[in-house]
């Protein structure tokens, strides 16, 4: 086998040696994904399998990348894509596009990693006025050429030539209707005729160029059209939306064609090793008789069921069921396959690891590890924490009275509920207006993809769990419900009837559940699903009701908190979400937000602190302040006793105690008007004034605060101490850890340090209790992370806060970026996902890595954790694990996500040292 594993870029125009563009199935395999795209590299394994592939060959990613840099083909291209045909032709015995046998090819895209309906594809490539008669004559059937020479046309003139798509099936209907006929099968011979010459008059006008009759003009135009499709708008959308990178570019697949469309003997088809909903073994995908290429996931006619192939034709289902055991023993995973029978005869068009549900994924990965297949730590890599999250959201509440309208099939589990749209413009438009939407469609196409991504749910009234609508809503985690024929759908009336006439129209709510395909009128009540009800304790795995997806779950956790090294604790501010914390497997409190203590009935005291005038004022204040305060960390050790819990000190600026300025404004002009007293409201207004700033996240607050306002950090210290040294007369074992804020430079640090030092030894002595109170510091400034080797010398640990990190470092208000210019910063590619969201590894994360190194290189036993939402983020978690932090802290719902993400980054880190 000829191997590229190093390509080297070609340059237009330049023939550069040992750059290898074009490779026959019988050379690849399936390890040269990056080069062959997947399709290419698994047509290539199929056929080193022996199984019946139709002969082809694959131009690589490589030579995409030069066309899409210099737009033109590398000079090379032309000359080995030829040698490669003449080899085809040599093999099948026909030439291509010739007039009395000819061979027909396909053109196919095949990027590295799935993205179904998102590229070109072009069938029957070869065909002309001349050829379609040698094909009638060869096939003996004049309708299936004519059928095989309309559909090239069609997809040739909308993929290649950019002719609307919806002029050619207006055309189509058209000829159905004049047919009197609902479906294109039912068309003769002589209507595909007149209809293959209307498609050709639409060509001519809409292009004004004649449909080409060469068949290697055609080959080289699609193949042109196939790498031009990897910067389409729909194909960079679902990149983005899939994070997958956007310099990967794609293979083309070139493959001698068989029919599927030859008549009743003839069809195509997709199947799965096991079902890709649920996960169980069985026969599972769609089949469509005298079909090709796209009808099946296109969802435009109704499919039977796999298992029904038996009854049509024994020999090749039975072919089929072989070779599906193969693949999966082979690839040991699911896997999507797609397949054509011409005339009795199983062809293998394509295989690949096959998107599932999130339930499926967890209850595949411990079935095959009972298999022998894989093992656990395989199992672990086959699932991931994004597909954990999906299981933790709600589901419909059985109990609840409903009205269930249609049932359709269940494509990709969820509760869904919104207002029904029927266009992906009206979804996105709703849907950032702040409405939750379902998107209803007769079937869906890859143009739907926005709407989709916007919407709550998919619906369609056509297609199966292999349609187009399933693939991508599985890949997205999406509910989709597909298939539920009861219901009629008229988009261009905005409209849907359901069964005893009663119409839906856009605006109503509905409700579809994706796990048992069921829709529903009005709005259906939500409860938890079973895997919180887990995670809470409240359904114990091993039990009868836990059922096969609780076990799954449980055991693939199980093995993760065996492996991971990152500690995992919770951001939480009071005893009720500690515990709810501890239940899903919080180690302890990351970080605990005082200032959300300092709200509600304290806002007042708050006030009084504030406005006070003189220091005996201040120190009442504080005084009353004080054992609310210990009131709380008593109660947070008592939930969390024995793990850490981390304090953080009074961090935001103290404005946001006080009214708004404008309200406070108004409130003194009115009293002033009528003469009424408003004393308080004036010293009230006047403080706002004094403490307003321009830029307040960047001004008088966290260790600032507690250098300028005398004993607010030394009540808060004391509070901590005095909580931890009652718990521990209670037998209690508090682990109290106290975090200054927004620290810049290492005074800073010193000053309140020496002074929480001070408080600690008085209540010690006052108690007669030893206290081990760590002080560490929050980096959440650029200028910490570059000097945090001089702040460890004052830092016991350091947390990383990376939401004020990210700002800081971006120069961005979070609240106002987000909502003003990141959608547009997404759709130009300049963010692969938000900062926020997932942590930038070049910029803050290089931060965090080099305060970690520094600030290990001054304390060696420098704990490090991270506290900002990035702590429960699955791609966060690998980075946090890579830089060599000890723990992360998130929300309470997101700790079985980054517990899940710790195990997998253990086990990956653990596979590259192998390696």
């Amino acid at each position: 086998m000829s191997e590229n594993k190093d390509p080297q870029v070609a340059e237009h125009g330049k023939s550069v040696e040992g750059v290898k563009f074009v490779y026959d199935f019988t050379e690849g395999n399936k390890d040269l994904k990056d080069l062959l795209g997947g399709k290419g590299a698994n047509l290539a394994e199929m056929t080193n399998l022996g199984l019946p592939v139709p002969p082809g060959f694959t131009i690589t990613t490589e030579a995409c990348k030069v066309y899409l840099e210099s737009g033109e083909e590398p000079a090379a291209l032309r000359d080995e894509v030829s040698a490669h045909l003449e080899a085809l032709e040599a093999r099948m015995g026909k030439k291509l596009g010739q007039t009395d046998d000819p061979l027909l090819v396909s053109v196919r895209s095949g990027a590295k990693f799935s993205m179904p309906g998102m590229m070109d594809t072009v069938l029957n490539i070869g065909l002309s006025d001349k050829s379609v008669q040698g094909l009638a004559k060869q096939a003996g059937d004049e309708r299936f050429a004519w059928d095989s020479y309309r559909r090239l046309i069609q997809m040739f003139g909308k993929t290649v030539l950019g002719v609307d798509g919806e002029l050619f099936e207006d055309a189509l209907d058209k000829a159905k209707e004049t047919k009197k006929v609902t479906v294109d099968t039912e068309l003769a011979a002589a209507d595909l005729k007149k209809l293959v010459a209307t498609f050709k008059k639409i060509v001519k006008k809409e292009t004004g160029r004649d449909f080409p009759q060469d068949p290697r003009e055609q080959m080289d135009l699609a193949i042109r059209a196939v790498f031009d499709s990897w910067n389409g708008d729909r194909a960079k959308l679902y990149r983005r939306q899939e994070r997958i990178p956007h310099d990967l570019g794609t293979a083309v697949n070139v493959c001698s064609m068989v029919f599927g469309n030859l008549g009743p003997d003839s069809g195509t088809g997709v199947a799965f090793t096991r079902d890709p909903a649920s996960g169980h073994q069985g026969v599972y995908g769609d089949y469509l008789q005298n079909a090709q290429g796209e009808d099946v996931v296109a969802g435009i006619r109704n499919t039977v069921p796999l298992a029904d192939l038996e009854r049509i034709d024994k020999k090749s289902y039975d072919q089929l069921m072989q070779i599906m055991e193969t693949l999966e023993n082979h690839y040991k995973d699911l896997c999507d396959i797609e397949f054509t029978i011409e005339r009795g005869r199983l062809w293998m068009l394509q295989t690949r690891v096959g998107k599932r549900t999130a339930g499926a994924a967890f209850r595949i990965a411990t079935q095959l590890v009972d298999q022998g297949l894989i093992d656990e730590a395989e199992a672990l890599q086959r699932v991931t924490g994004a597909q954990l999250a999906q299981l933790m959201f709600p589901r419909f509440d059985e109990s609840a009275k409903v009205e269930q309208v249609a049932r359709g099939i269940a494509a990709s589990p969820g509760a869904a509920v919104g207002k029904a749209v029927f266009d992906s413009y009206t979804a996105v438009k709703w849907s950032r207006s702040g409405e939750k939407v379902i998107l209803i469609r007769r079937e869906t196409n890859p143009d739907d993809l926005d709407g989709m991504i916007a919407a709550e749910g998919i619906l369609t009234s056509r297609g199966g769990k292999t349609s187009h609508a399933a693939v991508v809503a599985r890949g997205m985690g999406k509910t989709c419900v597909c298939g539920a024929e009861e219901l009629e759908v008229d988009t261009k009336r905005r409209r849907m009837t359901v069964p005893g006439g009663h119409v839906v129209e856009e605006g109503d709510v509905i409700s579809i559940d994706g796990s048992t395909g069921k829709v529903y009128l009005g709005e259906v009540p939500v409860v938890p699903s079973p895997v919180v009800e887990y995670f809470e304790g409240r359904m114990h795995a091993g039990a009868e009701d836990a059922g096969e997806l609780v076990e799954a779950v449980h055991r693939i956790m199980a093995f993760a908190d065996r492996k991971r090294r990152l500690r995992v604790r919770a951001n939480a501010d009071n005893a009720e979400d500690a515990l709810r914390a501890r239940r899903f497997g919080a180690q302890g409190i990351g970080l605990c937000r005082t200032e959300h203590m300092f709200l509600g009935d304290r806002r007042e005291l708050v006030e009084r602190l504030i406005l006070a005038d003189t220091e005996a004022e201040r120190e009442e204040s504080l005084k009353e302040l004080l054992p609310l305060q210990k009131q709380d960390f008593v109660e947070l050790f008592e939930a969390m006793d024995g793990l850490p819990v981390t304090i953080r000190l009074l961090d935001p600026p103290l404005h946001e105690f006080l009214p708004d300025i404008t309200e406070l404004s108004v409130r003194v002009a009115l009293a002033e008007s009528r003469q009424e007293p408003h004393e308080n409201e004036l010293r009230l207004l006047q403080a706002v004034h004094r403490l307003h700033e321009q830029n307040p996240m960047l001004g008088l607050r966290g260790v600032r605060l507690g250098l300028v306002i005398p004993g607010l950090f030394t009540m808060q210290v004391r509070a901590i101490a005095e909580a931890a040294a009652e718990r521990k007369g209670a037998k209690g074992d508090p682990r109290a850890e106290i975090m200054i804020p927004l620290v810049g430079t290492v005074q800073e640090l010193e000053i309140v340090r020496e002074e929480a030092d001070k408080v600690i030894a008085e209540v010690q002595e006052a108690t007669g209790t030893d206290l081990k109170l760590a002080i560490g510091t929050m980096i959440e400034l650029p200028r910490a992370a570059l000097t945090a080797g001089q702040i460890a010398e004052a830092a016991e640990f350091f947390s990383f806060g990376t939401n004020d990190l990210t700002q800081t470092v971006w120069g961005f208000s979070r609240d106002d970026v987000e909502a003003s210019f990141f959608t547009a910063y997404l759709e130009k590619g300049i963010f692969g996902v938000s900062p926020f969201e997932t942590i930038d590894k070049d910029g803050v994360g290089s931060l965090v890595k080099l305060a970690a190194q520094a600030g290990r290189q001054t304390r060696p036993d420098l704990k490090l954790g991270v506290c900002g939402e990035h702590g429960g983020d699955p791609e966060s978690v690998h980075f946090f694990h890579e830089v060599g932090l000890d723990y992360v802290s998130c929300s309470p719902f997101r700790i079985p996500v980054a517990r899940l993400e710790a195990g997998r980054a253990a086990v990956q880190a653990e596979g590259s040292d192998h390696r």
